[in-house]
């Protein structure tokens, strides 16, 4: 693998400085002169940020390829900047076992767009009612940290005890989709007026924020590590900013969809807008746009479903639950913090890298871009503007709520573990990037 020399990048959106990477580590950073046989990126004008990590990314595969695979979901992702993704255990089979995550981590290394973990189930196909081989899915080589039934609550309270009892043993999380089905049976929609005045039975915010409220006092009980997945509500920011307060291992994340777009576009039942949770109020929009400015929200997590065009195209009452994210992540966040002066270029590095990274025990964003560390860099050039279609998705699916409408930013290159990914925003070809890859793992 030859060197690499990214000339006049803005870090985090400050000073500019010149970033050497060897050998997958960043080499060197200041006022660099090319050597001879390195490979160089013009970056002025573009903000460096440490390659982005999501914590909550639906591969499909094994079982779901009509929508994604591995290989076509890490190449979306590095179109978006991300170098890294944690994929949902819903796949088929189910995740809830060590041959299943071990062959969800072979196709990531296989393919090398991204790093993939994969996340495993916390119950026997997710079910709700025994626990999967947690011990055997985090011993494997596939070393899982994070659990989740995602799609589905883990609504038992006391197999959502004993699931945090096992992970705390081994420094795990579960990640909980937090919707009582009781009270959500048949939603299609954010209760309120306007799901009355649609004719759309309501999802109730008090479904998610009951689940959060139980389950941070469990994991208070038990010692334990719990992750909130894809937090929608105002109430539930006052739930987690209690339980942080009192010091309990609580983490949370939101999606970009939910810190822009609100209940409103359900009015012309347009499919692409259902989602699970759902779209909520404009008061909704504004608490987790503060909440994840102050840190009671600690990351943006994309939560990308891919679906078919015949799960998408039909009634809203018939259509899944679910966007495609990847693509769009950085610049919906630019958008909804970054120009409304919540968040900077720093921030968004927090929220969208390092603090994911780190719940994920994911190595390698601990020190980002200092010399030594992995070399996963996102170049964005903040002052692009792209009115947004179908035209911009690198995956299998094509269900972005964003068509037609003006995004800020543009990610121009992806670098992920030294291997350039995106150079002037066109992906590299699959093969070439494996083999580099493999020329990787081998070093």
């Amino acid at each position: 693998m030859t060197g690499l020399l990214i000339q006049g990048a803005s870090l985090f959106g400050g000073h500019s400085a010149d970033i050497r990477v060897r050998d997958g580590v960043i080499a060197a950073v200041g006022s660099l002169s090319p050597e001879l046989g390195e490979r160089t990126i013009d970056a002025a004008g573009l903000v460096a940020v440490p390659g982005l990590v999501d914590l909550h990314t639906h591969l499909r595969e094994p079982g779901g390829e009509a929508s994604e695979t591995v290989l076509t979901g890490t190449r979306a992702a590095a179109a978006g900047g991300f170098t890294a993704v944690h994929a949902m255990a819903n796949t088929s089979p189910v995740a809830d076992t060590a041959g299943v995550v071990e062959q969800v981590q072979r196709l990531g290394e296989r393919h090398g767009y991204a790093t993939v973990r994969p996340i495993g189930a916390v119950t026997v196909g997710l079910e709700g009612r025994q626990l999967a081989e947690i011990g055997a899915m985090a011993h494997s080589s596939a070393a899982v940290r994070v659990f989740s039934d995602d799609g589905f609550c883990v609504h038992d309270p006391l197999l959502m005890r004993r699931a945090l009892e096992y992970v705390a043993t081994f420094g795990g999380v579960i990640a909980q989709h937090a919707q009582e089905p009781r009270l959500t049976e048949g939603a299609q929609m954010n209760e309120s007026a306007l799901s009355g005045e649609l004719g759309l039975t309501g999802w109730p915010a008090v479904a998610e924020e009951a689940i959060i409220a139980r389950d941070v006092l469990l994991a208070q009980h038990v010692g334990a590590r719990l992750h909130v997945c894809h937090l929608s509500t105002a109430g539930s920011v006052e739930v987690v900013r209690w339980a942080k307060a009192r010091g309990i291992h609580v983490t949370a994340e939101v999606t970009p969809h939910h810190l822009l777009l609100t209940e409103e576009l359900a009015r012309g039942y347009d499919p692409r807008f259902k989602v699970n949770p759902p779209l909520r109020r404009d008061d909704d929009v504004h608490a987790l746009r503060q909440a994840l400015a102050d840190g009671t929200i600690d990351i943006v997590a994309t939560d990308h479903a891919p679906h078919p065009d015949e799960a998408k195209q039909c009634t809203w009452a018939e259509a899944a639950n679910g966007m495609v994210g990847l693509e769009s992540a950085l610049s919906v966040v630019q958008l909804a913090m970054v120009e409304t002066g919540l968040l900077d270029w720093a921030g968004v590095a927090r929220v969208l890298s390092t603090t994911p990274a780190a719940i994920g025990k994911l190595a390698g964003y601990d020190a980002p871009l200092e010399v030594g560390s992995a070399a996963h860099v996102t170049l964005v050039e903040p002052e692009a503007r792209r009115t947004w279609s179908t035209e911009h998705l690198h995956g299998r699916s094509v269900n972005t709520p964003y068509t037609g409408r003006e995004l800020p930013g543009r990610v121009v290159h992806t670098v992920h573990g030294g291997i350039v990914t995106v150079h002037d925003g066109v992906l590299g070809e699959a093969e070439s990037i494996a083999a580099l890859a493999k020329e990787a793992l081998r070093g």
